[in-house]
């Protein structure tokens, strides 16, 4: 079964809880993050099999509609967005550090998973929001060659959509930079 990663980003935080309490009734999925963000909006993040997670999120859209700023579902997310996003994944630097730095945390989910499907990469850590002002960014890291074709992908699938603050790869980090990838 493919795992699904849905995201429904609210201006509301009240319409959030009551999106969330509709999403969460109306499919068996997992919260994967549910809080208040900058600017005072709200981020529901939820996985699942696909068809939970797409049921999951139109219901939670259709019930406050008005508040919804963005809203949609990442189907066969690659194995390692999920535990990135979850902050459980103990970083250990192979080479160089790729980082890709978006406008919007749904970008920056799609363009992690590309990262991953592109090249031989680990990825490090997944940011959605928290103290960035709404922004996503993520980490990667392996050979040089691996992270500039990872970050190339994802680059590009961010800057399609306008949504690509900044992009780049470190060949030779400081092995000192690694507390602060943390």
């Amino acid at each position: 079964m493919d795992k699904a990663i849905g995201l429904l980003e609210l201006s509301s935080l009240a319409s959030g809880y009551a999106a969330l309490d509709t999403m969460l009734k109306t499919a068996p999925v997992e919260v994967l993050l549910a809080r208040t963000i900058c600017s005072g909006k709200y981020l529901v993040l939820i996985a699942g099999d696909v068809g939970s997670v797409r049921a999951a999120v139109a219901a939670g859209s259709n019930r406050e509609p008005t508040a919804v700023i963005a809203a949609e579902t990442i189907a066969a997310v690659h194995e390692q967005v999920l535990p990135a996003l979850g902050g459980s994944v103990v970083p250990q630097l192979r080479g160089a550090l790729g980082v890709v730095e978006c406008f919007s945390v749904a970008t920056a989910i799609r363009a992690a998973d590309a990262a991953c499907k592109a090249a031989d990469v680990n990825l490090l850590e997944l940011r959605a929001a928290m103290a960035l002002g709404g922004k996503g960014y993520f980490t990667v890291t392996g050979s040089p060659g691996a992270v500039r074709a990872a970050v190339d992908e994802a680059s590009a699938l961010a800057a399609d959509e306008g949504l690509l603050v900044n992009a780049v790869v470190l060949t030779g980090p400081h092995p000192d930079l690694l507390a602060e990838v943390i």
